[in-house]
């Protein structure tokens, strides 16, 4: 999974990630505040160690789902500015940056302490080593651990553990508690979960695939040719999705695409489908459904209410 609301959601969702992060330079002995807070601090990131002298004061993400971790644990004040998809929550610093084409002389034109993205592009870590610049790299989360594992990270490098181990004891909360609210299926429920109207799709082995299983919802992606090549995320078509006949229809791509229970119904054969027949097509907000930090609750919620609202009948 990846910030799939930039740009077009599946092109985003089948890049090739090659990471590289670290620090470099001869950073300046650590005060005695710093040091009480536990500075400094030496993470493990994606690839490799990453030593941050300071409690970091002036954050650069270049990740719209870290921006929503950082603030999530506590840490906003502390972040300097962000990328232009950062739009959640209201009132972040957002400026024309760019992890998916970064200007390095325009990030450290900000004077970071700290910069956290989800990609290393053109060597973006290397380049801002090379000027002092501690770069955390947090590649899109495999799974529900992996997301929690990044919270801790970013909670351990802003000096917010507690503030993040807390939202991630609140999401497992809320997460537990939409599963044992939500009637489970006697079988399991099919859907096709739509990233753009290329028919781009995602399968169960996905995040998003794994967090819709714990309601009992199997993706139709998964009998598809080259699902695994695709790394989870194959380009399905309009046949294909229609002679599968899924129980639900997952929009990902209505802001992107504009797309609605509506264009779907209006698609030529599929108002024969189950889903669009019984009124089982749920249109998402794509920034919501294509990030893995605190509004994947969210996300569950509304497959949720909609299982509750439209079930399947036997």
């Amino acid at each position: 999974m990846t910030d799939l609301s930039r740009r077009c959601p599946a092109l985003v969702a089948l890049a090739s990630f090659v990471v590289l992060a670290g620090c470099a330079g001869s950073p300046a002995p650590p005060s005695a505040a710093s040091s009480a807070a536990g500075f400094p601090i030496t993470i493990r990131s994606a690839d490799g160690a990453v030593r941050i002298p300071a409690r970091p004061h002036a954050i650069v993400s270049l990740s719209p789902t870290a921006t929503e971790m950082l603030y999530a644990i506590g840490a906003g004040s502390q972040v300097e500015a962000v990328d232009k998809y950062s739009d959640y929550p209201a009132g972040t610093p957002r400026t024309s940056l760019d992890g998916d084409d970064p200007n390095v002389e325009a990030i450290a034109a900000r004077r970071p302490d700290l910069v956290v993205a989800s990609q290393d592009v053109s060597g973006l870590s290397h380049q801002l080593r090379a000027l002092g610049i501690p770069v955390l790299l947090d590649p899109a989360a495999g799974d529900l651990a992996q997301a929690y594992a990044q919270f801790v990270q970013l909670g351990r490098a802003t000096g917010h553990l507690a503030g993040a181990r807390a939202e991630v004891a609140t999401v497992e909360a809320e997460i537990r508690q939409v599963v044992a609210s939500t009637p489970r299926p006697t079988g399991p429920l099919t859907y096709y979960y739509e990233l753009d109207q290329t028919y781009y799709s995602e399968t169960s082995s996905t995040f998003i695939g794994q967090v819709l299983g714990l309601l009992g919802l199997r993706s139709i992606a998964d009998a598809a040719s080259g699902a695994a090549a695709s790394g989870g995320y194959p380009q399905l078509n309009a046949e294909f999705v229609v002679n599968a006949d899924p129980d639900y229809v997952f929009l990902a791509d209505t802001r992107c695409c504009a797309q609605s229970p509506a264009t779907v119904g209006a698609r030529p054969g599929w108002s024969t489908m189950a889903a669009v027949e019984h009124g089982r097509v749920l249109a998402l907000d794509d920034d919501v459904a294509s990030r893995w930090g605190p509004r994947v609750v969210v996300l569950l919620q509304e497959v949720a209410r909609e299982l509750r609202a439209h079930p399947v009948r036997s």
